[in-house]
């Protein structure tokens, strides 16, 4: 299966309240950058990066980059834009229906066997698929004044995360469809949505975390050591619907 991988990592973190963008602190000795590109590496290490940066990145090390095939490409003012420069440089390699896989630069903690299941869920897949996590919290629904306007029934409700995967030119066509409307793109999934299409969801760790707040740094960073703890330990075996013993279960 050929698979191309493009990681945003253009956006100035300004929420995170540092002196540089939040892909570029330190999380346990590297950049959240290397160690988001580590683990996309440990579990595609065949695959071709687009890694988009801001054109004016002063601070981007390529060691910091452990695949063979790899490019960088000029971020956009948004994320669709982004995606869709990465996009644009696969034109003359990439087949119509050649898996592409879009993950944030800030989420260094999604974990490997997520990612193989995401992987898996492609073998008989049409249109695309992404990480999610079933909504556990109560919703609320506000209303201008910032009061509960109603209680949104959680059934049925996900949290989407990433990598979200789709077909080359499906999501090509989907992304110039959204840019072409103004429509507000904040995943990829959401412009194939827009399309009539339902993309697959594949249950994912909560602890998949996306780095925007200065406190989910350490909270990344104890995740890392929580992650290491345990891939040092006994070999873990599944259990029933698709429990990890000694990892804590997915929801399905």
């Amino acid at each position: 299966m050929t698979l191309w991988l493009i990681v945003p990592a253009a956006g100035r973190g300004q929420r995170m309240q540092a002196d540089r963008p939040k892909q570029y602190l330190m999380l346990q000795g590297r950049s959240v950058l290397a160690r988001t590109l580590e683990r996309l590496h440990q579990a595609f290490p065949e695959a071709a990066l687009r890694l988009c940066l801001d054109p004016d990145d002063e601070y981007f090390d390529p060691d910091d980059v452990p695949f063979e095939d790899w490019q960088r490409v000029g971020g956009g003012d948004e994320r669709a834009d982004t995606v869709g420069r990465a996009l644009a440089t696969l034109v003359e390699q990439a087949a119509d229906d050649d898996w592409v896989l879009v993950h944030d630069a800030a989420r260094p903690c999604v974990r490997l066997e997520d990612l193989q299941a995401l992987r898996e869920a492609l073998e008989n897949e049409a249109i695309g698929a992404l990480l999610a996590t079933p909504a556990a919290d109560t919703m609320k629904r506000a209303d201008e004044r910032g009061r509960i306007s109603h209680t949104e029934p959680r059934d049925g409700l996900w949290h989407a995360l990433t990598p979200q995967v789709f077909r080359f030119d499906l999501l090509r066509q989907a992304l110039d469809a959204a840019l072409a409307t103004g429509m507000t793109v904040t995943d990829e999934a959401s412009a194939i949505e827009a399309m009539g299409l339902a993309p697959r969801l594949v249950a994912g760790s909560r602890d998949n975390l996306k780095i925007t707040h200065p406190e989910d740094l350490a909270m990344a960073a104890r995740i890392l050591a929580v992650q290491s703890e345990a891939a040092s330990g006994p070999t873990p075996t599944v259990t029933g619907q698709g429990a990890v013993s000694g990892q804590g279960g997915r929801e399905a």
